[in-house]
């Protein structure tokens, strides 16, 4: 069989439900990331301070403690990047052998399909696996440039040090919004498992997610906290 032969095994239902997902990934990124000027996100208020720490760390002395700070985000990034090639390794030695797989869900939801429809649907798990690995990478090395940039900071008030202070913060921003890319990704990873129980459980494990992100960005108590005068 071909390779389009093999997709006409998923309905109509698993094609809508798989675009579903996809598009709620994207769209749920670029919400966050690009709020409405009057609503910010947790994720967007949290740069404005990231630019405060680095402003604050240009005028202080004795800079351990923000070495510290960067070193414990080095170590979070690195945590969840482990994390996640782990799951990796673990979903392909799945897409191998669907069969333990295939019958839980007989026994789950009395029903079977062709090999290739469940490694269909633990691939789409595995590209979000995936895409939250290479961001947790990215953003461990751009803590990492974060933290030289940093380290080149000279004596309080000297000459260049408020822009090294801004080319720093900038980093850490974007090492940020590539963590929470890679974080935002594991997310769906869980939400596509819900394929494996079919159409309809995708789509309702994906609103769960959206639901879920989208509330702590904006309706959170940690941003109410922020947001106080």
């Amino acid at each position: 069989m071909t390779v389009w032969e093999h997709l006409a095994l998923l309905s109509f239902g698993d094609g809508i439900a798989a675009v579903f997902i996809l598009l709620a990934w994207a769209a749920a990124g670029y919400s966050i990331e690009h709020p409405p000027r009057g609503w910010p996100s947790v994720s967007s208020t949290m740069a404005d301070y990231r630019r405060s720490w680095m402003a604050a760390c240009e005028l202080r002395e004795n800079r351990i403690f923000d070495a510290q700070i960067i070193g414990t985000l080095r170590q979070g990034t690195s945590f969840f990047a482990s994390t996640s090639i782990l799951a990796i390794g673990g979903l392909m030695a799945l897409i191998g052998n669907v069969d333990p797989l295939r019958g839980v869900a007989v026994e789950l939801i009395a029903e079977d399909a062709p090999v290739f429809v469940w490694q269909i649907k633990l691939i789409l798990v595995g590209f979000f696996l995936t895409v939250a690995f290479l961001k947790f990478v990215w953003s461990h090395r751009l803590f990492g440039y974060c933290a030289v940039v940093m380290g080149s900071l000279g004596e309080p008030g000297a000459e260049g040090g408020r822009r090294t202070a801004l080319r720093a913060a900038d980093l850490n921003i974007r090492a940020s919004i590539n963590f929470t890319r890679g974080l935002r990704s594991m997310y769906f990873a869980l939400g596509a498992l819900g394929w494996l129980f079919g159409a309809v459980a995708l789509f309702l494990a994906t609103v769960a997610v959206l639901y879920l992100l989208l509330s702590r960005e904006f309706y959170s108590a940690p941003r109410d906290i922020l947001m106080r005068d």
